[in-house]
């Protein structure tokens, strides 16, 4: 379409405008071709009719929606007045300095620090596409690596700009990326030592200026040298035109060079005292600026920052004291006085303190140089003339020896440093970073300006035929046609100053004469370019200048600088040297005759040779504000910038061509609003997109069809932009048409339905109104009644009609239901009949199958229990028999004295059952006492309302009494106190009476007799220690009827006897029988040749179990002997044990007789105590206030009497001891002969026949007590008989059990041979069960072997599907146990070293291996937990089973191992971590960001030059599904090996926290991607990630805590953002961001349609006041390489050692289990 139909109204221009350069208008009315005027109303209200020109229309503005892009050529209109309003956008209000303008990157100068230069910035670039990231300098550094990587190809990036517009810290900036990406594997540190570079030549070559503070006074190109693994070796330095009159002159509120006032801020330093320095207000050189200091800079922090970089570099301190030496010198040299003698002549003193210094420092001869500051040589072909000059020409020749002195050591430092940064072999590629000044013009302009404009004047041309270049491939890539375009040529100005008799050449050739001058220059050019060339001119006004027409703008220049391009040097002859290096000032030769002019053009055709051999990336730096404030905008100097430094140029290079490219899948996702149904049909997007652009636009010249992508002339974007949003608020008018409609016909009927109701009752009552009269409301009424009477006879006719059907219906029906209900429940019955029985029958036969079962398992498991029993009690008998004896002698001699203690024990007995009685009588009487009292109680509460003032009157009365008896008890509880403490020293003083005294028992009873006596005054706790002593009491005397309950037994064993020896003889009879009757029916059915025949060998073998069977025949013979055999034996042990056991018993009835008496005494002290205790608890019911106190003193009483107790428990523990063992004894018989009752009926009569008698023994006790005297003679006899018939009684039940073990053997081997034979060939028999003790036996030198197969060698892939999960830690402890049994420490600690040095190659060698990291972490854990849990120490031990405790360690202690295991398992662990991140990490920002979760919710926006990549319709992206697939891949993978699940949530929270930094770092730096839209997406990926946690039961994990900062970025994304409520709401919620990550978020955000709104700047300031009260740290990106603490918790292994089987194929065959 024609541009003029644009003009339309509501569109909006850009006019001109005095202060803002451009200004904003509306069009007030549409634009007709042929008017003269256009209507515009500007943004403050106002109306202007603009006076236009059909050719020269004022630039139309770009829609809202392509502002603020990252990229000027995204577009529509490409002119300066949109470039200048889409940085101020992102300047201003975005806070974003970088900018991309094609293949420029155009820099602002913030003037503030900012947070966007850290490492992990860096490390957000590395590796990223330059579109797909948000404009920065490291995303040119990162383009310009990632090109020299690809293609080996030499790259340059081009920094520059005018002082303070920031070129020095671009360039640092882009260096240091290089030195972070490309670190070097060797430890020689290069990076380090080229950022090094940085500060020295800073120091040395730049100053304050009034523009910046650290201004280049230099040019610099820097090379970086790279190797083929793209690693830096080195670099190399070339500067360019050093302002050298800075040196001995400097501008108001300027400085000379920084390193001066380095020097004079250290002047008092002792290294520095040999220079005899001041302070830089006292040196000629420093002081002429007016201000010495820098607001913010610490020159004496700077100066040893210098020497620190200085040896850095490795340049000594010898030679930075030279350079220091030289540098004093210069400043000492500028306060040398020149006085004048006469007009022509002038001289030095030579006592001038300032030039002795300077002659000393720098090792000269003082008198010469005073003569040659004043005098000047001339040379000719005859004769030398020494000329004296003036005090003014002195002064000149001084400060030119400064100059020249200070260039030559500026030059001399480059040239070390370059030295420094050498490297050894030769360099691959490299990278140069070109940092030089840009345009200049001021209002009096130097030589040096002149230079700089020359060169930007070549740097430009380069630039246009790379633009040009570029466009030119893109076009060819394309397949476009190919148009010549037109751009500015600045070849006639390089012409004019560098060709033949040219600028140049001309000012070198006066310089080259004796009697040069300034106006014989000026004459020169005015008659070879005057009117001869149109960019130079001649002021009209002015003699002594002219103007040179460059490509940014008229450069005026005063020819005042003739001095400034000097020939030779100062005529004197020594030289300055610096001892570490070289002469510093050379004398004379013909090289001095060279000019800087010459030398300058020199170095500037080797840089542009060089640059033209690389492929250049361009940086331009912009200044903002001359008043160096932190975000302000001037329009005018940035216009002026912009059209100086080129980038006005590229776009209007773009917008002659065709500046706006998309791509299909572009066009299509953005515009598919506009396509029509038919189109949209298509399945080729391409021809869609071809089909829709000749409908929407007809004149075909305005766009291209390229191969991938369209390309739009300058306009045509916005005017599809204002197509898409017409069509857009179109469906939106739809909608609201339609919304507005159905509220307004809900509105109308809801009006309709309430006038229908008011009409309704109005209507009704003018009727009722109109009808009412006397006469028609008595008809009326009487019609009612009629009406009435005559319904109600219909209806109750009706209601019985109906009535009686229904009835009729209902019997019918009930009857039928009742009778379907009677014949099911009968059925039913006799269901539940027949389902009873059989299942009953069913109930049985399972029951005795599994009755028969379990029988038979108990019978096998009691005999072997029994068998063991009896072999631990042959070991225990003969340990006893041997106290016995022992005990035997010692309590002989104290028979004599228990005999006359039994009569004082039968009186005790008898005031022990007095005091019982009392003790009765008195509880009963203290029982009705507390029953009166509860009565009385309840009587005091129903009658408390009454007596209330009565109870205070006696409250206070009872005050007095309880303050008497608080006292009285105070003293009874000192006096107790008192007692208390003389029983403890009697009760120490009794223990030690009783270990000396242990064979004197009347000395502890006498003992016992003194502490009654003081035991008389104790309270309540005697009546404790009574119930104590009944209870031993009780256990004394059931330990004496179990040793006379034999007395009876004995006559009934005699008579048992002989009836259970005729049993056993009829049993034996019996089995032979049985035996005989087996043997011949397995004989009879069997051919025994047949089946020899069948059996190999090895079946043979097998079947032969024992060695003494073939057939049960023989088999029964050979185990009829040895059952005879072992029942002679068990009968001798027996009889043996028995006579022991006699002994016991006497012994036991012995020591019972001696405690009964010392328990008597006891209960006599305690009968005198009770009485006491009866009267306090009397005293306690009377006063229940103190029954604490008491109870205290109860438990004193208590733990006294648990001591004295204590005491003869000591003497009667062994007794104790003996009797417990003969009840166990007991116990064990009782528990054979219940096992044989399974088996045999007759033990079951025995048994309840013996109850019997032990019962009857029980009773006849009070007996055998009278008879006490005659009890040892009785017992005797009774135990020898006893014991006999025990051993007879045991000898029976041994040969029943051998009977019944030989005959379930016997069928045992039946059964198998049966199965033999069916099989026949086929012979399959179970090997005897071999008990496993959790070892692996092997050999010291199979170690290797074994690390080789079990860790080197093993695959996991395969092999962990068929194990148990850490088989191998398993298999590798079992042999640590083995080498511990062995308790051969050598042994165990080269297989602990081995195995650990194998885990750490195998990880080494497959340190990327995710799977084999998996599978030895895991391993390397259970490891780590067997050494625990297997090390004997309680902490672990608690959660084994008693068999896992039986296999701990015994010999070492294997903690140190533990250590260096769990550090093994940290670096495996990290590794682990690595790996996973690594394959993760890519896919993160496709699957995240730019995958579209919900399908049509984002629209793209056109993207310029830098084009990002796009996941839409791009088959290989990753998308959200690759990430949920390849985490479920590693969880499956964790999980296969075994890995523990609290490891296991520790490694997904890792990962989730790398899902999350890495999207919102990625979103901090990617402006396209801060949308609402674009949150709804993230928002939605989140819950798939939350839906994953859930799925594998993890969301009790903190996993989801760590994404808690992306989702409340994508909820910042999508809240509204424009009320000072929205701004606290923000604050309230976005707790887990920083304060500049909110604030970055919110200048970020960026409308994707029109209809969304920007964020103000107000609203963010708002936020910002909100934020800063936070404290927290300033950072804006989060640390992605951030790895939370690992913790390995002790999980006990649930797999018993014993049960764990080696799989053939681990290869570990020379192991073996023990």
């Amino acid at each position: 379409m024609a541009v003029a139909e644009l003009y339309t109204q509501y569109n909006r221009v850009w006019i001109p405008d005095a202060d803002e350069v451009w200004k904003s208008a509306e069009i007030a009315k549409d634009y007709k071709v042929g008017d003269k005027v256009l209507h515009l109303l500007l943004e403050d209200g106002s109306e202007q009719d603009y006076s236009v020109d059909p050719e020269t229309l004022p630039p139309l503005r770009n829609p809202d929606i392509l502002v603020g892009e990252n990229d000027l050529t995204a577009l529509s209109y490409l002119h300066e007045p949109a470039v200048l309003h889409n940085l101020k956008i992102r300047f201003a209000e975005s806070k974003l300095i970088y900018t991309y303008s094609g293949i420029i990157l155009v820099a602002m100068n913030p003037y503030k620090e900012l947070p966007i230069y850290g490492n992990a910035i860096i490390h957000a670039y590395s590796g990223q596409n330059m579109g797909d990231m948000d404009p920065h300098i490291f995303a040119v550094a990162e383009e310009a690596y990632k090109q020299m990587a690809r293609n080996n190809k030499n790259q340059s990036i081009i920094v520059s700009g005018e002082s303070g517009a920031g070129k020095t810290v671009s360039a640092r900036y882009a260096m240091r990326y290089f030195a972070t990406v490309s670190k070097s594997s060797s430890n020689a540190h290069v990076e380090d030592k080229v950022l090094a570079s940085n500060p020295i030549t800073e120091a040395v070559g730049n100053a304050k200026t009034t523009r910046n503070d650290n201004s280049s006074r230099f040019g610099k190109y820097t090379e970086i040298s790279f190797d083929k693994r793209n690693q830096i070796i080195g670099a190399n330095m070339r500067t360019y035109l050093l302002e050298k009159s800075r040196v001995v002159f400097q501008s108001e509120n300027e400085r000379n060079y920084h390193i001066f006032y380095q020097l004079c801020a250290s002047a008092l330093q002792p290294e520095f005292k040999h220079l005899k320095l001041v302070s830089a207000e006292e040196f000629n050189y420093t002081k002429m600026g007016g201000n010495t200091i820098i607001e913010g800079v610490n020159d004496r922090a700077d100066m040893i920052e210098t020497q620190k970089t200085f040896t850095l570099l490795g340049l000594k301190e010898d030679f930075q004291m030279d350079v220091f030496r030289i540098l004093a010198a210069i400043l000492h040299l500028g306060n040398v006085q020149i006085t004048a003698m006469s007009n022509e002549r002038s001289s030095v003193s030579e006592d001038d303190r300032h030039l002795n210094i300077f002659c000393e420092l720098l090792n000269v001869d003082s008198s010469r140089v005073a003569q040659w500051l004043c005098n000047r040589k001339i040379i000719t072909t005859s004769e030398t003339v020494i000329k004296p000059m003036t005090r003014l020409q002195s002064l000149n020749a001084r400060d030119a020896l400064a100059k020249k002195i200070y260039s030559h050591l500026f030059d001399f430092i480059v040239e070390r440093i370059n030295r420094a940064l050498q490297f050894s072999g030769k360099k691959h590629t490299f990278i140069g970073v070109l940092d030089i000044y840009g345009f200049e013009t001021f209002e009096v302009n130097s030589f040096e300006q002149f230079c700089i404009n020359y060169a930007n004047e070549k740097l430009q041309q380069q630039f246009n035929l790379h633009v040009f270049k570029l466009e030119q491939e893109e076009y060819m890539k394309e397949g476009i046609p190919w148009t010549l375009i037109d751009f500015y040529d600045n070849q006639p100005v390089i012409d004019l100053i560098e060709a033949k008799m040219g600028i140049l050449e001309l000012l070198d050739e006066e310089c080259l004469l004796p009697h040069g001058t300034d106006e014989n220059l000026l004459q020169k050019l005015y008659n070879n370019f005057v009117n001869k060339n149109v960019l130079f001119e001649k002021p009209r006004m002015s003699n002594t200048s002219f103007i040179i027409q460059h490509f940014a703008d008229k450069f005026p220049l005063c020819a005042s600088f003739f001095q400034e391009n000097p020939g030779p040097p100062p005529p004197f002859n020594s030289s300055i040297t610096v001892k570490s290096a070289k002469q510093v000032v050379k004398p004379n030769n013909k090289n001095f005759r060279t000019t800087v002019g010459n030398k300058f053009r020199s170095s500037l055709y080797l840089l542009m040779e060089t640059l033209n051999a690389t492929t250049p990336h361009y940086v331009r730096c912009i200044k903002p504000n001359d008043e160096k404030l932190p975000f302000e905008f001037d329009s005018k100097r940035i216009v002026q910038q912009l059209r100086a430094c080129g980038v006005l140029e590229t776009i209007r290079i773009s917008a002659q061509s065709y500046p706006s490219r998309w791509t299909y899948i572009e066009f299509y996702s953005r515009y598919g609003v506009l396509m029509t149904q038919q189109e949209l049909a298509f399945s080729d997007k391409k021809e869609v997109c071809k089909v829709v652009l000749h409908r929407l636009i007809q004149d075909s010249n305005q766009y291209q069809f390229g191969k991938t992508k369209i390309f739009f002339r300058a306009g045509q974007v916005a005017y599809l932009e204002k197509l898409r949003l017409d069509k857009l608020r179109q469906g939106c008018i739809i909608i609201q048409k339609h919304i507005r409609g159905w509220l307004q016909r809900k509105k109308f009927l809801r009006q309709r339905k309430a006038a229908v109701t008011i009409q309704q009752y109005f209507r009704g009552q003018q009727t009722v109104r109109k009808a009412i009269s006397a006469t028609a409301l008595k008809e009326a009424w009487a019609a009612i009644i009629l009406q009435k009477h005559c319904r109600g006879y219909l209806v109750r006719n009706l209601y019985q009609l109906i009535r009686v059907a229904t009835i009729t219906i209902q019997a019918y029906t009930r009857g039928f239901l009742a009778r379907k209900k009677y014949q099911k429940m009968l059925k039913e019955h006799k269901a539940i009949i027949l389902q009873k029985y059989a299942r009953a029958w069913l109930a049985r036969r399972r029951f005795q199958n599994i009755r028969r079962f379990v029988l038979n398992i108990q019978l096998s498991y009691r005999v072997q229990r029994l068998q063991k029993k009896l072999e631990d009690q042959n070991k225990e008998n003969h340990g006893l028999v041997e106290k016995l004896t022992s005990l035997a002698t010692t309590h002989a001699s104290d028979m004599e004295k228990i005999q006359k203690l039994e009569s004082e024990l039968e009186k005790l007995a008898f005031q022990k059952r007095t005091c019982e009685e009392k003790g009765k009588k008195h509880k009963e009487v203290m029982e009705e006492k507390l029953a009166n009292l509860q009565t009385y109680n309840k009587e005091l509460e129903m009658q408390k309302e009454k007596i209330e003032k009565k109870l205070q009157e006696k409250t206070e009365e009872m005050k007095d009494k309880m303050e008497d008896l608080t006292k009285q008890l105070f003293d009874d509880v000192q006096k107790e106190e008192r007692q208390r403490i003389l029983l403890e020293k009697s009760f120490e003083l009794k223990e030690q009476d009783y270990d000396k005294q242990i064979h004197s028992l009347k000395g502890e009873i006498k003992t016992l007799k003194e502490e009654k006596l003081q035991l008389q005054h104790q309270m309540e706790e005697e009546q404790i220690i009574s119930n104590g002593l009944k209870g031993e009491v009780a256990q004394l005397t059931k330990q004496t009827k179990m040793i006379s309950e034999f007395q009876k037994e004995i006559e009934l064993l005699q008579t048992q006897k002989i009836d259970a020896e005729k049993h056993v003889q009829s049993q034996k009879r019996e089995m032979r029988e049985k035996m005989s009757e087996i043997t011949k029916q397995l004989l009879e059915s069997y051919d025994i040749e047949d089946v020899r025949s069948r059996l190999s060998v090895e079946d043979l073998e097998h079947l032969n179990e024992d060695g003494e069977l073939w057939f049960a025949y023989e088999g029964l013979k050979k185990a009829t002997r040895v059952l005879e055999s072992h029942f002679q034996s068990q009968k001798e042990n027996y009889e043996k044990e028995i006579e022991a056991l006699n002994f016991k018993v006497e012994h036991l009835s012995q020591e019972i007789n001696h405690l009964q008496k010392l328990f008597r005494e006891e209960n006599d002290i305690n009968d005198s105590i009770r009485h006491e205790v009866t009267r306090l608890t009397s005293e306690n019911m009377m006063i229940p206030d103190f029954k604490q106190q008491i109870s205290e003193l109860e438990k004193q009483k208590q733990d006294l009497e648990i001591r004295l107790t204590e005491q003869t428990e000591k003497m009667k523990g062994k007794i104790e001891e003996l009797s417990s063992q003969l009840h166990r004894n007991m116990e064990e018989e009782g528990i054979q002969r219940r096992t044989m009752e399974v088996q045999n009926e007759i033990h079951i009569k025995e048994k309840e026949k013996l109850i019997g008698t032990i019962r009857e023994v029980q009773d006849a006790n009070d007996h055998l007590k009278k008879k006490f005297e005659t009890e040892s003679e009785v017992k005797s006899s009774f135990k020898q008989e006893a014991s006999r018939l025990n051993m007879e009684n045991r000898d029976l039940e041994e040969e029943l059990d051998m009977k019944d073990r030989m005959i379930k053997k016997l069928q045992d081997q039946i059964k198998t041979l049966t199965k033999t034979i069916e099989k026949a060939n086929e012979v399959h028999s179970s090997l005897e069960t071999k008990e496993y003790v959790g070892m692996v036996e092997y050999k010291k030198e199979d170690e290797a072997k074994l690390v080789q197969n079990l860790i080197l060698d093993l695959k996991p892939r395969g092999v962990v599907v068929n194990m148990i999960p850490g088989l191998p830690a398993h298999i590798l402890f079992m042999c640590v146990r083995y080498a511990d049994s062995l308790n051969d420490a050598s042994m165990l600690k080269s297989f602990m070293n081995i195995t650990i040095n194998g885990i750490k190659q195998v990880i080494k060698e497959h340190y990327e291996d995710f799977e084999m990291l998996s599978f030895w972490l895991s391993n390397t854990c259970h490891f780590l937990n067997c050494l625990k849990q297997y090390s004997g120490e309680e902490e672990f031990m608690k959660y084994n089973t008693p068999q896992q405790n039986k296999n701990c360690l015994m010999n070492f202690d294997l903690s140190e191992y533990r250590q260096i295991l769990s550090d093994v398992a940290i670096r495996i662990y990290h590794q682990f971590i690595f790996v996973m991140e690594n394959n993760l990490q890519p896919m993160i920002v496709p699957g995240m960001l730019e995958y579209e979760s919900l399908q049509g919710i984002s629209g793209l926006k056109p993207t310029g030059f830098r084009k990002r990549s796009s996941s839409i319709d791009d088959t290989d992206a990753y998308t959200m599904t690759s990430i949920l697939q390849q985490l479920s891949y590693f969880y499956t993978t964790m999980c296969q090996n075994g890995l523990d699940h609290e490891l296991l949530k520790q490694t997904v929270k890792q990962l989730f926290f790398l899902i999350g930094a890495v999207t919102l770092n990625s979103l901090f730096l990617r402006k396209d991607m801060c949308s609402c839209r674009k949150g709804m997406q993230i928002r939605c990926n989140i819950s798939y990630l939350e839906e994953w946690l859930k799925d594998k039961n993890l969301q009790n994990s903190t996993a989801k805590e760590t994404l808690e900062p992306l989702s409340q970025a994508a909820w910042l994304l999508q809240v509204k953002k424009i009320t000072d409520t929205d701004a606290k709401e923000i604050y309230d919620r976005c707790t887990s961001l920083s304060a500049v990550q909110i604030i970055k978020i919110l200048n970020s955000y960026t409308p994707i349609d029109d209809f969304e709104k920007r964020v103000t700047p107000s609203f963010v300031r708002k936020v910002q006041a909100l934020l800063n009260s936070r404290e927290d740290t300033g950072q804006l990106m989060l640390d992605t390489k951030y790895l939370f603490q690992v913790t390995f918790p002790f999980i006990p292994s649930p797999h018993a050692l014993e049960m764990i089987e080696i799989p053939s194929s681990l290869k570990l065959g020379f192991l073996t289990r023990l």
